[in-house]
């Protein structure tokens, strides 16, 4: 089996390596950088999933892979504050879908306030932490929790809930849409 990630970013890949790996251990990844069609930091639930869509599609049609693997991180304005939230979508070629999410942790009112202002979440998190990139280390997540929860470890568990259409595909039948390819997302705009 040959697997598709849409990023290049080392805790999305080894994510999606550590869970899919259990499913076939003979499975060959690739990590490719592939847009997103989303601004650089996803604000909501719906903006941040059509994100991990456009990854997951687009691994897989620039691999001819037998799966493609979306991941996206984002933000989420809620009545406690603003929070961080995380998608994975994976598409196979028949055109099945899983979905699965939702990694939330509530952010400091310092880092809210600037990515409220524009700025990335990771960097924010870089200036609130004292340290470099740590999107592509332990996250948000991991520095707001002491790395109790990690962004690979959320990142992980949201992989995982998104297999359950291919771990139970008879109760996930493949619903073609009008082009035959598959379902559509409902919020895909088309």
């Amino acid at each position: 089996m040959r697997i598709a990630i849409g990023s290049t970013n080392p805790v999305k890949c080894s994510a999606s390596r550590a869970v899919l790996s259990r499913l076939d251990a003979d499975a060959e990844f690739v990590c490719l950088d592939v847009p997103s069609g989303v601004p650089k930091q996803p604000w909501g639930d719906a903006e941040t999933r059509t994100g991990a869509l456009n990854r997951a599609r687009g691994a897989l049609e620039a691999t001819g892979a037998d799966l493609g693997v979306g991941l996206e991180g984002g933000v989420l304005e809620t009545e406690f504050g603003l929070m961080t939230n995380a998608w994975c979508v994976l598409v196979d070629r028949s055109g099945r879908i899983g979905v699965g999410g939702n990694a939330c942790a509530l952010l400091p009112d310092a880092v809210a306030e600037q990515v409220r202002a524009g700025e990335e979440l990771g960097t924010a998190m870089d200036r609130l932490a004292r340290q470099a990139n740590t999107k592509q280390r332990n996250g948000a997540i991991g520095i707001l929790t002491n790395n109790l929860e990690t962004r690979q470890s959320a990142y992980e568990m949201i992989i995982r809930l998104a297999l359950a259409p291919f771990q139970n595909p008879a109760w996930y039948p493949v619903k073609a849409g009008p082009n035959g390819a598959g379902l559509h997302y409902a919020g895909e705009k088309r």
